[in-house]
């Protein structure tokens, strides 16, 4: 369980970032793309990001060879370059302290000793890591990154305004609660339990897509805590190639069921499906019942009323079909949705 204390100070002080930072988002895509017994759902896109990598990223795998990377790597800034020179800007006995942390009792690259002293050529090193891990993980999916951000930005602003503060972080992760002063965020997986005091410097609360375990914490001395949360749909936002629908999903699923999970862009009832794929809401029902049977679609009952939304599964097929198009290959510059949602008019054909 991670245990986030807060003064009175700290409840005036907490805010959502207003805008994605490129750093801490590469980190955690890093993190995922290479974290042990992640679910298999993960696979393909895994595949396709480590495939991808130039051998110029190969420095950040150093830095961090057997799991988080080092504190100083840690810092917000709403563009790339704000972010490298905010890394270069650390104090010297932070970064020692960071590398002498992630080699403990093992000997290190010649590079990383020299950036252990300080040295320029090793700095240049650092930064040129970063850049070209950024092009090629998430510029691809930076704009849609950015989007997504300004969703949940917006919906956890109203959320404040509607119901509080306190409603508001409790809803970032199930089962968590706020009682006397302190936030309790339980965690699903085996971790040490953590004591996190804001002492009066506030919380940055910071939405990750590519991340979707426990909260990753920023807590570095004199500088606000950031708590970057698991958001979005579940899976990492990839690419569209922007050709015609998946004819061999199609295929498998039937152009009629293929276009409902199309249209589930948000979860909505049988009388909303039936609408916009103009047929009855029997042969709606009906349709969402297979799909649920095959695992693609959830069904959850509110009051008279039933909602449905697509599941992981079937975001990962959306998504692989959209990102790879039976081809393997991205062309750049252009920037899409992670599936191709149909509009309203294309639901109903």
């Amino acid at each position: 369980m991670i245990r986030v204390h807060f003064t009175a100070d700290d409840l005036a002080r907490v805010r959502f970032a207003p805008r994605p930072s490129p750093l801490p988002e590469l980190h955690a895509a890093f993190m995922t793309m290479t974290a042990p017994h992640e679910e298999p759902l993960f696979g393909l896109w895994r595949t396709r990001m480590l495939r991808s990598l130039p051998s110029a990223v190969e420095p950040l795998a150093h830095l961090a060879p057997g799991g988080p990377a080092p504190d100083f790597l840690d810092v917000l800034g709403d563009t790339l370059d704000e972010g490298v020179a905010l890394v270069r800007a650390a104090r010297p006995e932070l970064v020692r302290a960071g590398i002498e942390r992630v080699y403990a009792g093992r000997p290190a690259p010649p590079w990383i000793r020299a950036l252990h002293s300080g040295g320029a050529d090793a700095w240049r090193t650092v930064a040129r890591a970063q850049r070209a891990a950024f092009a090629s993980v998430l510029a691809p999916v930076w704009p849609l990154v950015q989007d997504l951000h300004r969703q949940e930005f917006a919906r956890h602003a109203l959320a404040v305004a509607a119901r509080g503060l306190g409603d508001t972080l409790t809803g970032l992760a199930p089962g968590s609660r706020l009682h006397e002063g302190v936030w309790e965020w339980p965690l699903t997986e085996a971790a040490a339990p953590r004591e996190v005091r804001l002492g009066g410097r506030g919380l940055t609360l910071l939405p990750t897509f590519h991340w979707r375990r426990g909260p990753l914490l920023q807590d570095l001395p004199d500088r606000p805590v950031v708590l970057a949360y698991p958001a979005g749909p579940g899976l990492p936002p990839v690419a569209d190639h922007g050709g015609p629908p998946d004819e061999a999903l199609a295929a498998v699923l039937g152009r009629t069921r293929l276009a409902l999970l199309l249209c589930l862009d948000r979860a909505r009832t049988t009388t909303g499906l039936a609408r916009r794929l103009g047929v009855g809401n029997a042969t709606a029902s009906a349709h969402a019942s297979a799909l649920r049977a095959a695992g693609l679609l959830t069904t959850t009952r509110t009051g008279r009323s039933v909602h449905h939304a697509r599941t992981p599964l079937a975001e990962l097929l959306l998504a692989g079909g959209a990102a790879d198009g039976g081809q393997g290959a991205l062309p750049a510059g252009r920037w899409v949705r992670p599936f191709p949602y149909p509009s309203d008019e294309e639901c109903r054909t």
